[in-house]
């Protein structure tokens, strides 16, 4: 009875006609983000966040995971049209979307990922809804020494999960932490790697390490690419599956459901690897693995449920805990700090219009995208013709109107430059930005836990070892971190993500 009454909540919060707006122009602008390679999610929220500091918390949040979730939904259709995925998550659609495309079946191959992204959308979104409340309450009783553990875990499997070097992964997080310490000590107010710069006294501007980080180190890494996207889209035809294709697509869609919600609430990039996971699983079920990469619609629902499920699930820690999954939800906590909630498990009781309106929107902007993405699929393909040297003045323009929007602050303008230099020296180093971020985000919250803890223990480390539930979270760290750096895991991990 009190989930109905929650769902009510939500439901009154979004289903106002102005978070209804938000709502429809995060998952438009999600569609779109994920139609245009090279952009993503993260540089796109990344330059809107100046935009949500002047709205509601609950509006920008809906706006944000619109945009988060919208983007699984665009990058499938040119995946499918022309072979050209918009999102990581839609690389595996791609195999056998586009091969069905170029057989005459692009109508099929769209209505498929659209329905497996909508009823994995749904069936996430409801166990979000059902999940939460109760981690809720059992993140209310754990202390801070759980917490810490908690977050050290979060952090260590978020680099482990991800492609690439770990050693590399390890120092961006760690760089990242570090970087979360400039300002103002905690406790004394003492001044720390501010090198006498008053305008560091209050710590970095989060707004400019994000756009500088992904939306303009994106623009540089895209002019060194410089990518062609000229391509020959294929037509669509009929969009209604027959019967034969819902026979066939029904058990995918339940089996990817079911993995990627599991996954999506791993640290690291879930949507992908619930998506490439989904595929592996349906090939060796498939009672004609040869089909596999030669138009198999088994190979679109199953991905495609996969990684909608994982983006809706994403959202269980970031609500319940405060911890991000995902560099996506890092730049959300990132956005609800700098409106003053602070995130974690008190949010639904402090503000249940908030958490309870978020939870609702996501199946109103599930719905959305439903109906959005199949009439409209023309228009998305057309946008592939405009050229990438139009776009980058107006992102640049874009950010640095955002910036100065913040805090009318010229400081902040350099900064956003110089992380964007950064971020594409570390690019060109093979080193993964996304870490950095989440380290920087995570960063005070872990010095907060960590000093709390010594506190209780009167300065005593041993505090994270006698708590049965603190000693098991930090061990499973420390394993992950050696396992993953083993050589057999690590030429196995190599070769999982170049398969």
């Amino acid at each position: 009875m009190e989930l109905l009454d929650n769902l009510a909540l939500g439901f009154a919060t979004s289903l106002s006609w102005q978070n209804l707006l938000i709502c429809f122009v995060g998952v438009l602008l999600g569609t779109l983000v994920g139609v245009l390679p090279g952009i993503g999610p993260v540089a796109t929220i990344s330059m809107l966040l100046p935009i949500t500091f002047v709205m509601p918390p609950v509006a920008a949040l809906i706006m944000m995971a619109g945009i988060y979730y919208g983007t699984q939904y665009g990058g499938s259709t040119t995946a499918i049209l022309i072979n050209m995925p918009g999102e990581a998550s839609s690389i595996v659609t791609a195999l056998d979307g586009h091969q069905m495309a170029r057989q005459g079946r692009a109508g099929t191959a769209l209505a498929t990922a659209a329905l497996g992204s909508f009823f994995a959308g749904t069936c996430a979104t409801l166990l979000v809804a059902l999940l939460a409340p109760p981690l809720t309450e059992l993140a209310l009783k754990v202390g801070s020494p759980e917490y810490f553990a908690l977050m050290v875990l979060g952090l260590i499997a978020s680099i482990t999960l991800a492609q690439g070097s770990v050693l590399k992964a390890l120092a961006m997080l760690v760089l990242g932490v570090l970087l979360g310490t400039v300002g103002q000590d905690l406790d004394s107010g003492t001044e720390r790697f501010t090198f006498g710069l008053p305008e560091l006294a209050d710590g970095l501007e989060f707004v400019a390490m994000a756009m500088g980080l992904f939306g303009i180190c994106e623009i540089f890494r895209n002019l060194e690419i410089g990518r062609s996207r000229s391509a020959e889209v294929s037509a669509v035809g009929g969009l209604m599956p027959t019967r034969e294709d819902f026979r066939q697509m029904v058990k995918p869609m339940l089996r990817g459901t079911a993995l990627g919600s599991a996954l999506g609430v791993l640290p690291g990039g879930g949507a992908i690897l619930a998506s490439f996971a989904s595929y592996s699983l349906e090939k060796k079920l498939a009672a004609q693995p040869q089909r596999f990469g030669k138009g198999a619609i088994e190979g679109i629902a199953g991905p495609e449920s996969a990684n909608n499920a994982a983006a809706q699930t994403s959202f269980i820690p970031m609500l319940t805990l405060g911890i991000p999954a995902s560099p996506v939800l890092a730049l959300m906590i990132g956005a609800l700090i700098v409106q003053g909630i602070t995130p974690g498990p008190t949010v639904m009781l402090q503000q249940p219009s908030l958490f309870w309106g978020l939870i609702c929107s996501m199946w109103i902007g599930n719905a959305m995208l439903l109906v959005l993405n199949l009439p409209l699929v023309g228009i998305w393909v057309r946008l592939l013709t405009v050229r990438y040297h139009l776009l980058y003045p107006i992102i640049v323009g874009f950010c640095c109107i955002g910036v100065l929007s913040i805090s009318n602050n010229v400081f902040h303008v350099y900064s956003l430059i110089g992380f964007g230099l950064i971020g594409y020296l570390l690019m060109r180093l093979d080193f993964e930005p996304a870490p950095l971020l989440l380290g920087f985000v995570i960063g005070p919250l872990l010095e907060v836990n960590f000093r709390r803890s010594l506190v209780l223990s009167a300065g005593d480390p041993i505090i994270f070892i006698e708590r049965p539930a603190t000693a098991v979270m930090l061990a499973l760290a420390a394993l992950a971190l050696i396992v993953a750096a083993l050589p057999a895991m690590r030429r196995r991990r190599d070769h999982t993500f170049v398969e």
